[in-house]
């Protein structure tokens, strides 16, 4: 599904540059729960934004996405592939507080002009995906944060992406409702939904099938689990 091969990405010229990924080859399959580890500073979110078509490569790597050569498109194809691709997890929340949990699913199809009823019946169906659908009208200070992550799991769902990209999925999270989370993830994942999450948590790669480890910008280990 996805294929980069010699992707590098540095940031600034000159003598100030940073260098922020290095030749890098990675392979994600269909269907794949793959997490991706290194210290701060490694280039995880920047590996994972370019795979998620946020950011640009530089030139020089091929980026093969659902056998699409992503370097080659425009930026209005990038958006459009990314819409039918990705659905998009991170640390913080990014629920909007005055909207209710089904509001703040159902937000991303709004964008996408899609009618205000074939909206809400998708909002309830993402909830319910997630064990949500007695909370669609609460408001975030009304929930709990595994539950307020839960609602960020249901919008990334809600356009039925092939793909979900996690950036620190449970980075602000016990690690009891870091676990809930997880088993959410898991079950998304055996259901047939790819799933690639950056951690810098064990217990959490370890819900992995493979890791591989970043550091300065390279991949220097992968560890694939039965």
């Amino acid at each position: 599904m996805i294929k980069l091969d010699r992707i590098s990405k540095t940031y600034g010229e000159g003598e100030g540059a940073i260098v922020a990924l290095r030749d890098v080859a990675l392979e994600v399959r269909v269907g794949e729960r793959l997490a991706i580890m290194g210290p701060s500073g490694s280039g995880k979110s920047t590996l994972l934004n370019i795979m998620g078509l946020l950011d640009d490569a530089d030139k020089g790597g091929k980026y093969t996405l659902v056998d699409q050569d992503v370097l080659a498109m425009s930026d209005v194809a990038l958006s459009h592939l990314r819409n039918r691709t990705f659905g998009f997890i991170f640390q913080s929340f990014n629920l909007l507080p005055r909207y209710t949990a089904l509001e703040n699913v159902d937000m991303p199809m709004r964008y996408a002009n899609v009618p205000r009823r074939q909206r809400r019946d998708h909002a309830r169906a993402a909830l319910e995906a997630v064990g949500l659908a007695d909370r669609s009208h609460s408001t975030p200070s009304e929930l709990s944060g595994g539950q307020q992550q839960r609602v960020a799991i249901a919008r990334a769902l809600v356009n039925q992406p092939k793909v979900i990209l996690a950036d620190e999925p449970t980075g602000n999270l016990d690690s009891a409702c870091a676990q809930e989370i997880m088993a959410t993830l898991d079950e998304l994942n055996e259901k047939g939904l790819t799933l690639v999450m950056i951690t810098h948590a064990a217990e959490i790669a370890d819900h992995a099938k493979r890791i591989v480890q970043l550091r300065d910008g390279r991949i220097v280990d992968e560890e694939i689990r039965a």
